[in-house]
């Protein structure tokens, strides 16, 4: 995976300001996408121009040059791809099938918005899957010397890339990164059409980094305290653009995409060699608990069965599935179905938020105008027109309190029915 972002506006997972950022912590997810428009690939800002001439609805615009789509998630043109963002998914359990679903969601909607633009071009348009990035907050009260993003980020690599190759990459894959990105921390590699395991591979990266918080300092001597196993050769690299590293063709001496998952290739530290899936199956125990507490028995064994062999991994394949090619057209959560989370907390405020449901407060209606940023929006007074912000958790807040009022009206209507 080749990474083409570059350093752009202030949209994004970005939560820089001071009071922008929520005080508990969220995930989020990314995908991008390359354009081809009668087999032939576009660079979506030269066919469409901006995001809102695409899709068919008025948008909300964002901070930056995205828009948030009607399925709830953002939309921006970067540097020759299409980006789909999830909103911020509170980090508890349930968080990684809610934010995979959402991801899968805003798949969908652009799909839908890009065959009805087809249709009226009289051309075809597919999406080939090219990236994902899994997001998680970094909890600031936490900072120190030995505990920060940098930190995290550069230990994380040490324990992420066997067994993410598993869960996430195909053939022709070529890197697993992290990077630190100031008050997150941010995995990328390939898109993965199958939203089974991209779930796995968000539980996975979830459920380590969680554990990992818990650890005394990001130190790597940790990994032996914790049993997590170490390759002989292993040299990361610079990431592509900004701070991070990655795992690379030729960090641990031979191609681990294009290598037999099942061989004994891959000599550890203490003198054993193993092979990839044995090792991806170590690593795996050390975050079990963590795993099993933010989402259910069914995933982590979806997880553990495709490091014994049990399930099929994109690199038991001989080449890249054709799913890869023509993203969105039909998606299939498999056999392995997970209970259906409800929406969180945030979720439903943001549905609330694009539907354009005013907003009362006392004597006052507010109007939606923008999204600013994850974590924050934007609203106008009716009638003054005059701005003001409001963050998600307020809304949460607003919301609760003004469901016991309205349920008591409720009662009291049919009191006098009844009468």
């Amino acid at each position: 995976m080749k990474d083409r972002r570059t350093e752009r506006d202030t949209h994004g997972f970005r939560l820089r300001t001071l009071g922008a950022t929520p005080p508990r912590a969220v995930i989020g997810l990314e995908a991008e996408f390359n354009l081809f428009v009668n087999g032939r690939r576009r660079r979506p800002e030269k066919v469409f121009g901006d995001p809102s001439r695409l899709v068919r609805r008025r948008m909300i615009p964002r901070t930056g040059k995205s828009f948030q789509l009607p399925a709830g998630g953002a939309i921006y043109f970067d540097t020759g791809v299409i980006e789909v963002a999830t909103p911020i998914v509170e980090l508890e359990p349930g968080c990684c099938y809610r934010a995979t679903r959402l991801l899968w969601e805003q798949i969908r909607y652009l799909r839908r918005e890009l065959d009805h633009w087809a249709w009226r071009h009289k051309c075809q348009c597919t999406l080939k899957g090219f990236s994902a990035h899994y997001n998680f907050s970094f909890p600031t009260a936490q900072k120190s010397k030995l505990r920060n993003a940098t930190k995290l980020a550069y230990l994380l690599a040490h324990i992420l890339p066997v067994p993410v190759i598993l869960l996430a990459t195909n053939r022709q894959s070529s890197a697993v990164g992290v990077r630190p990105r100031g008050n997150r921390i941010e995995v990328t590699v390939d898109f993965t059409p199958d939203p089974a395991l991209m779930l796995a591979t968000c539980v996975f990266i979830a459920g380590a980094v969680e554990t990992v918080l818990r650890w005394e300092d990001f130190g790597l001597r940790h990994l032996e305290q914790h049993g997590v196993p170490r390759m002989a050769r292993f040299r990361l690299r610079k990431h592509s653009s900004r701070r991070g590293w990655r795992v690379t063709t030729d960090s641990l001496g031979q191609n681990p995409f294009t290598s037999d998952v099942n061989e004994s290739l891959w000599k550890l530290r203490d003198g054993r060699t193993l092979s990839l899936r044995a090792i991806a199956a170590e690593t795996l125990r050390p975050f079990r608990q963590r795993i099993r507490q933010i989402s259910d028995s069914g995933t982590l064994e979806h997880i553990a069965a495709v490091f014994a062999g049990d399930a099929r991994s994109l690199l038991d394949f001989e080449k890249r599935p054709d799913a890869y090619d023509d993203v969105g057209h039909g998606i299939d959560w498999g056999r392995r179905r997970m209970r259906r989370w409800p929406r969180s907390k945030y979720e439903k405020v943001i549905h609330r938020v694009i539907a354009r449901e005013p907003m009362r407060i006392g004597q006052k209606r507010y109007q939606v105008d923008r999204m600013n940023g994850w974590y924050e929006i934007e609203f106008r007074e009716v009638g003054t027109k005059r701005r003001r912000t409001f963050n998600l958790d307020e809304l949460v807040r607003l919301a609760a309190a003004r469901k016991p009022a309205a349920s008591g009206r409720k009662r009291k209507d049919a009191k006098k029915r009844r009468a």
